[in-house]
């Protein structure tokens, strides 16, 4: 089987370990994951950021590695049909460029055709901003974007800090700490099957 084209998408400061295990877990199986960003071009840098709790009523940020953009972002745009499946990754990217029309008509394509639409923590903020991509789905994420799912017609589902969800194609989790099973359930929707031998 050959491997699948996965579009990510990013802002500055999106949650470092969400786009670099990610990237380069389905990397390891053979995928190819384009990280895009508004603006950006291939080869330059956004800067990330950890999130992490730690004992405070909310989460706390430090910054993170800086990250490689490896698709321009107009490329990207023209070639949305190659794609099999998009990623909204979290962090405090997803704030500022679910607001930009580019990344909502992007979201809508991979909607309206059915692909796979993937998402964690404060990715699903991308999702809400489009109308109609959580309506009727049950879908996880960061705690505090609960009531904007319910307020775009979704349910919110409250997952294990190292759990994901799955309704249809669409893969969800609450935050980095469930990677593993995240990962695990968006390489199912893709189709990828690994053996140990």
């Amino acid at each position: 089987m050959s491997g699948k084209k996965i579009l990510m998408l990013c802002g500055e400061f999106t949650e470092e370990y969400e786009i670099y295990v990610y990237q380069q877990g389905m990397e390891a199986v053979g995928h190819t994951v384009h990280v895009v960003c508004p603006d950006k071009n291939a080869g330059d840098m956004i800067a990330t950021s950890l999130h992490d709790f730690e004992g405070h009523q909310t989460y706390t940020e430090k910054p993170g590695h800086n990250a490689e953009i490896n698709k321009t972002f107009s490329e990207a745009e023209a070639e949305l049909d190659s794609y099999d499946a998009v990623y909204a990754a979290g962090g405090r990217g997803p704030e500022y460029i679910r607001t930009d029309p580019r990344i909502q008509a992007m979201v809508k394509h991979f909607h309206d055709t059915g692909k796979p639409i993937f998402t964690i923590c404060h990715g699903v903020q991308i999702l809400m901003a489009v109308p109609g991509v959580l309506k009727g789905k049950t879908v996880a994420g960061l705690g505090a974007c609960a009531p904007e799912v319910v307020a775009v017609g979704g349910t919110y589902y409250d997952a294990d800090p190292k759990e994901a969800y799955v309704d249809g194609n669409m893969v969800s989790a609450k935050g980095w700490t469930a990677l593993a099973a995240f990962m695990r359930e968006c390489l199912k929707v893709l189709g990828t099957e690994i053996r140990h031998s």
